[in-house]
């Protein structure tokens, strides 16, 4: 009789990639899968479940991103300042031109990872977002993956 087991991946057994993404004029949405997929290594053939086998992912031109549609203006996020009636919202614009332009694919990345988790948590500690077209990470040397080029949808045609 055969017997047929599922190895699980430890660990220690766990070698990370570090990539490199170039954001300028990609929609948001579908970076944001991309990325949350390589966080958590689900590109991966011995991907499981719970262990942190995803890759180091660095993005530039944040500031950059753009909406399909009219999502730039009609997009409204919410947030609680934690007071009585503390409920505040901006758009998906003011953010971009605003102080902290990362924050847009920042929330888009960690919204698709599991939800309230300690694994979730140490995953977003591996996105490095940077508003300009350098980084702090050459000495990592990652590896380029040209996201653009990938599907004709990944872009969009202004």
């Amino acid at each position: 009789m055969l017997k047929s087991t599922t190895a699980s991946l430890k660990p220690a057994e766990v070698e990370k990639k570090w990539i490199h993404i170039d954001a300028e004029g990609v929609v948001v949405g579908r970076l944001a899968t991309f990325i949350a997929n390589r966080l958590r290594g689900k590109h991966r053939g011995d991907y499981t479940p719970h262990v942190d086998c995803g890759d180091y992912v660095v993005v530039t031109n944040v500031d950059k991103v753009v909406f399909t549609g009219k999502k730039n203006t009609d997009k409204i996020y919410y947030r609680h300042t934690g007071h009585p009636g503390g409920v505040k919202q901006t758009t998906p614009e003011k953010v971009l031109n605003g102080r902290f332009p990362e924050r847009v694919l920042e929330k888009a990345v960690e919204r698709m990872l599991p939800k309230e988790s300690p694994l979730a948590r140490k995953q977003m500690t591996h996105l490095r977002l940077f508003a300009g077209a350098t980084h702090t990470h050459e000495a990592q040397s990652p590896e380029t993956i040209d996201f653009k080029s990938a599907s004709p949808k990944n872009t969009r045609s202004v």
